[in-house]
């Protein structure tokens, strides 16, 4: 340890101080001791170059650790003082740049690495200078990231969404047994802006600010169940139909919480034109939502599908797969072919993918002799255009003496369906009692 006597004197910006006798001077943020010996002793103070930077601008680059016990590059995305904290007492809500939007969060200072922190520069002139670095490929990847999920938006719209969404307003609902940490912005009524937690009733959907009203609310709700009526039992799972006309508190309340998960979707107040079918897992307690899909009554574009979302309790057990399954089955008993509403969200592209793949192939597996798209379409209710962009990104479309052909290699096949991934949960098409809006009406 060294200890520092009282001589200090000022020259020319730099300070000279005696240290145990020895001559000292403080440059930008380090003091440097000259030994007997001719070396320099480095002793750090970059607490005190730390102490001028803070509170952090919006916009800084810095170094975060993150759950995983690594730092990671991060962009402060917005700050807020700490109640009763002093000047610099700020908490920070940070984008991880390698990371989705929907792991951003607000972290404290301690997390941040201060030496890591970078000059906030132009975004503008940032974004050309990266862009000169990249190579083609590359850049067409990050622009797949940034676009994906939004693109019906120009450049001003996404931007002016991005904006508006950029931090999340609810940090955790509770719904059901379940505590679930949110992905993204959710535009609440004004009522529940200081609210970073909310308490939903999993069968009415109603929302509440404090657990004590949640458990007077269920005492007297009479739902056990969604409510509209179910079409498919099979075991313990169920699918409701929901009429967003009959219900519209409901549908709104589940556009709400959708809206958690998902950072593309627009939030639809007028739910007068949409039906839900929300699949839920029954037990003697009720039947507890694991996801839902919406769609038009009436679509003009052949949409079967306008929003699509499992809850993350449920994920990765196959029910995303059976809820588009479930959608396509619908399509069936229309007799129309069907496709999802665009944009679909980066988890929805990657699930339909797998499930076009694996439809298709299975069935070009088992067919002997010549088949065409429109065929392919009318057996799956699949739209042709579907059909054929997923055959040519798995290289199975040829062009031969001037027309395209499907080349079903078995080994290609089953090396694409080994890629894909398995299928997920069936829907027994014996079990589903329905009867089309159009027919109903």
């Amino acid at each position: 340890m060294v200890s520092l006597d009282t001589l200090t004197t000022t020259e020319k910006g730099a300070t000279h101080t005696s240290v145990n006798g020895q001559a000292a001077a403080v440059g930008a943020g380090v003091l440097y001791v000259a030994e007997s010996n001719g070396t320099q002793m480095e002793i750090d103070v970059s607490r005190r170059r730390r102490m001028t930077m803070l509170p952090l601008e919006v916009g800084t680059r810095v170094l975060c650790r993150w759950r995983d016990g690594k730092y990671h590059a991060v962009k402060v995305i917005e700050r807020r003082k700490l109640p009763g904290g002093g000047g610099n007492d700020y908490e920070y809500y940070v984008h991880y740049n390698e990371f989705n939007r929907r792991l951003d969060e607000w972290v404290k200072l301690e997390q941040l690495d201060l030496d890591s922190v970078e000059t906030v520069v132009d975004e503008k002139v940032e974004d050309k200078i990266t862009s000169l670095k990249m190579t083609r490929h590359q850049k067409r990847k990050i622009d797949e990231t940034h676009v994906e999920g939004h693109e019906e938006l120009d450049a001003a719209s996404l931007r002016e969404h991005e904006e508006f969404t950029k931090v999340k307003n609810i940090a955790t609902i509770e719904l059901g047994r379940y505590e679930i940490e949110t992905w993204y912005f959710s535009p609440f009524p004004p009522e529940y802006n200081e609210c970073t937690k909310l308490f939903f009733c999993e069968f009415c959907l109603n929302f509440m600010k404090r657990k004590e009203q949640l458990q007077r609310h269920m005492r007297k709700c009479d739902l056990k169940h969604p409510p509209g009526d179910e079409i498919y039992r099979s075991g313990t799972l169920s699918m409701f139909e929901v009429d967003g006309k009959k219900n519209k508190v409901y549908g709104q309340n589940l556009c709400y919480l959708a809206k958690l998960f998902l950072d593309h979707k627009t939030l639809y107040y007028d739910v007068d034109l949409f039906l839900f079918y929300v699949l839920c897992e029954c037990d003697d307690r009720g039947c507890h939502m694991v996801g839902y899909f919406s769609k038009e009554k009436h679509s003009e574009e052949s949409y079967n599908l306008a929003c699509i979302l499992t809850l993350p309790p449920y994920q990765r057990k196959g029910y995303g797969k059976f809820l588009i399954a479930f959608s396509y089955e619908l399509s069936k008993k229309e007799g129309k072919v069907g496709t999802p509403e665009r944009p679909l969200s980066d988890l929805g592209l990657l699930s339909y993918r797998g499930y076009w793949t694996r439809v298709l192939l299975d069935i070009l597996k088992k067919h002997k002799g010549n088949i065409s798209i429109k065929e392919l379409s009318d057996m799956t209710a699949i739209k042709a255009e579907d059909i054929l962009t997923t055959l040519q990104s798995l290289e199975l479309i040829q062009y031969r003496k001037g027309q395209h052909v499907i080349c079903a290699d078995p080994k290609v096949l089953d090396r694409h369906l080994k890629a894909a991934g398995r299928g997920g949960l069936d829907v027994d098409v014996c079990k589903l009692i329905w009867t089309p809006y159009k027919e109903q009406n």
